[in-house]
């Protein structure tokens, strides 16, 4: 009798830890509007004590990286993420947020049969949006595709907002737990944020130009990491753009601070056109006054501003404008309930520049104009974001013309053309049909003091082989939103700062986004861009000026 007890505890044993180890393969497909879209499927391996939620791509080998898993530690209730960063490298990290509680609202038992299996109805709500699950107890399992409601059982549909989500396909039983899906080992994990970073920047290409470079006037400055130019008022360096495809988006970002310059500066990212004979790196090395002149109405020459036949100027890809002496003189002034920005970040999306970069060696540069040794501190980096949604995917660039004075104290003026009737007029000659152009241009207005350009709305009036294409206006009315970036800006007797006065398309501290200009279809042969703007006259010594820039963008 003893010895039949002892065989069937063994039996009952071997019964119930046989069941403990079943695992099961459930496969789930994504849904929008009541219909199944085409996605790679989430795969769920479970059993009682682990689970892993994976992708059918990661399974099948045709993985595209970056690929995340998750492993989940049901017995200790420990949750780990492993990210394929490539096929030789990937990094872990323990997740303590995988189980983080949520509150249901339950539903009654028999919600709906999915599959063949009755369900239960429980709703949440995450981030403002209405989350429901339908889960079985069936199985006796407990987890989720998503680690949400993997405490109330097998999920087997999440819904989200009503119209979106996830539901099983499949459900299949293995003989046993997938060998290559195991616990990361705890000496290879990261913490939390550095696997997040790395994992992060994994997704898009960096490509670093400037770190914390000076910007600054000191005649004779040089330095080892990047060329300078114009008493050290313009950094530049030449940079390896890999293959970028068309549809990726591509962006830069500027930080910059005060490195003891207290003033509102313009500030320029540019790339050296190349895709004539000569270029502007030419006048940087050899001096500007050996580039084409453009001579204006009563005889100022100003050089290497225009297209000419073999030349190109520079393709600007931001303007930008420096605040009133932001993290360098931050100490100095304060203001009750205040709190000054240490730096600004300026990001712009420049993907219409991608067929001018992908592929090549380009000199990429900055400058700030200024008077002051210790200037500007600023980084610089270019990113490109692929699989995105390009707005200017295929699309082809032609400098026209940059009144912006980069060179300024290496011998280009300022731009006082506009004070004359022609303007800025500019002829190009195309050798082919062109579809569907635009002119990129930007404009900002300066100089003068109440009744300069900088602080009177001017109208820019934009003409193409006579015609008027566009007449507007450029005005910021915002600049009083970017206070805490300026804080040795003037302030004056009715409360205003000067950082917050409107002004002819910039602000201190802010980009100036270009406009696109339609201009057609244009045929081959010759044509001519004219920029006409009512330029104030000059008081005293002060003198107003326009700092403009155009390309054509063309498919």
């Amino acid at each position: 009798m003893l010895n039949r007890i002892v065989l069937l505890f063994l039996l009952t044993c071997f019964i119930g830890n046989v069941k403990g180890q079943e695992t099961y393969k459930i496969t789930y497909h994504a849904f929008r509007d009541g219909a199944m879209i085409k996605q790679d499927p989430i795969v769920l391996f479970v059993s009682k004590d682990k689970y892993v939620i994976t992708k059918e791509s990661i399974i099948s080998g045709q993985v595209r990286y970056p690929a995340e898993q998750i492993f989940a530690d049901i017995k200790n209730r420990k949750g780990y993420r492993t990210s394929l960063l490539s096929e030789k490298r990937s990094i872990s990290s323990y997740d303590p947020g995988i189980y983080n509680k949520l509150e249901f609202i339950q539903q009654d038992t028999g919600a709906k049969k999915i599959l063949r299996y009755n369900t239960k109805l429980a709703k949440t709500s995450i981030n403002s949006n209405a989350i429901e699950v339908w889960y079985s107890n069936a199985l006796g399992l407990n987890a989720a595709p998503n680690l949400i409601g993997q405490d109330l059982g097998l999920v087997l549909e999440y819904r989200r907002n009503g119209n979106t989500g996830i539901r099983v396909a499949a459900i299949e039983k293995l003989k046993s737990w997938p060998k290559e899906f195991v616990q990361p080992l705890e000496s290879t994990l990261l913490d939390d944020l550095s696997y997040k970073d790395q994992l992060w920047k994994s997704r898009f290409i960096q490509i670093p130009i400037f770190q914390d470079e000076q910007i600054c006037f000191q005649p004779g400055i040089q330095s080892d990491s990047v060329l300078r130019f114009a008493e050290g008022t313009v950094i530049l360096k030449k940079v390896k753009i890999p293959e970028i495809t068309s549809d990726s988006q591509a962006f830069i970002e500027v930080i910059q601070k005060s490195n003891g310059d207290a003033y509102d500066r313009t500030g320029s990212v540019f790339l050296i056109a190349d895709d004539q004979k000569q270029t502007f790196f030419d006048g940087m090395q050899n001096g500007m006054n050996s580039l084409p002149m453009y001579t204006d109405e009563k005889g100022a020459a100003y050089p290497g501003m225009v297209r000419t036949e073999g030349y190109s100027p520079v393709l600007e890809l931001m303007r930008f404008f420096t605040p009133f002496g932001i993290s360098h003189f931050n100490d100095r002034v304060k203001l009750k309930g205040k709190t000054w920005q240490d730096s600004v970040s300026y990001r712009q999306d420049i993907s219409e520049f991608t067929s001018s970069l992908s592929g090549k060696e380009v000199y990429i540069g900055t400058y700030i104009g200024n008077y002051d040794k210790g200037g500007h501190q600023v980084s610089l980096e270019l990113t490109i974001h692929p699989g995105g949604s390009n707005y200017a995917s295929g699309v082809q660039v032609m400098p026209l013309f940059n009144t912006t004075n980069v060179m300024e104290m290496g011998g280009q003026g300022y731009p006082t053309m506009f004070a004359y009737e022609k303007g800025l007029e500019v002829k190009f000659t195309l050798d082919k049909d062109l579809k569907n152009v635009r002119l990129r241009y930007i404009t900002t207005g300066h100089g003068g003091w109440g009744n300069g350009d900088e602080f009177v709305p001017k109208a820019n009036s934009i003409y193409l082989d006579g015609q008027l294409k566009m007449k507007f206006t450029p005005w910021r009315l915002d600049c009083g939103s970017y206070r805490l970036y300026n804080p040795v800006s003037g302030n004056f007797e009715n409360g205003l700062s000067s950082s917050d006065l409107s002004r002819s398309n910039w602000c201190p501290g802010t980009i100036t986004s270009p406009v696109f200009i339609d201009l057609g279809d244009l045929s081959a042969g010759e044509h001519t861009i004219r920029v006409q703007i009512p330029q104030g006259p000059k008081e005293g010594d002060s003198q107003s000026f326009w700092n403009t820039s155009g390309c054509l963008i063309y498919e």
